[in-house]
């Protein structure tokens, strides 16, 4: 497993802002699901501070692909989440909980993660958290 997104995934599990950034490049770009682009690590860190407040996520069953030359990775991975809070144009968050298939991809640079895609599918999430 390519050590910068181990690292980068261990963090997001222990819920270490601060060690995800530290595997992002400066001017890291973000492209969140179903959302816009996020150039730079404020941005990020801004979008983790959102996250952290609607939601408590640990992802399991981590599978990491290499490309040649160590400049790309992808991951797919489990999200197994609480819905704590509701997210602007979401269904009502009550602590609902929900277990979902994701994928990332990412662009290395320097050892650092230059770009980062995730996708999972919005759908399934709002159909599990509106029958929760």
């Amino acid at each position: 497993m390519n050590e910068t997104v181990r690292r980068y995934f261990d963090a997001f599990n222990a819920g270490d802002v601060e060690g995800m950034l530290d595997c992002l490049t400066d001017d890291v770009a973000h492209h969140v699901n179903e959302g816009q682009i996020r150039v730079g690590k404020e941005k990020f860190a801004a979008f983790c501070a959102h996250m952290n407040r609607c939601y408590k996520e640990l992802l399991t069953d981590i599978v990491v692909f290499n490309a040649e030359g160590g400049t790309r990775a992808a991951a797919e991975f489990i999200v197994n989440g609480t819905y704590l809070q509701t997210d602007e144009g979401l269904p009502e968050a009550h602590g609902q909980t929900y277990r979902l298939p994701a994928g990332s991809f990412f662009t290395l640079t320097d050892g650092k993660i230059s770009r980062v895609t995730t996708f999972y599918n919005l759908a399934d999430w709002v159909k599990q958290v509106s029958n929760g």
